[in-house]
């Protein structure tokens, strides 16, 4: 898409909605004001962490792996 880092994580931030968007100002909170940018990297960690957690992510690994055509 050619997005800045920047601006990856305004557009990532921008559709938020409800929780998620309660979630986000809270991690903003609890990573600091010191930090002007939030890079797509630190959003994208974060967010798998709340809301795709590595257990249902293995699921969804093994549930690809066992996967057949047809």
């Amino acid at each position: 898409m050619g997005c800045t880092e920047e601006n990856k994580t305004v557009l990532g931030t921008y559709v938020l909605r409800e929780e998620a968007n309660v979630w986000w100002k809270n991690v903003k909170l609890r990573i600091g004001m010191e930090v002007v940018v939030i890079v797509w990297e630190i959003f994208k960690r974060e967010f798998l962490r709340k809301y795709f957690p590595a257990d249902v992510k293995n699921k969804k690994v093994i549930e690809f792996m066992e996967l057949k055509q047809g």
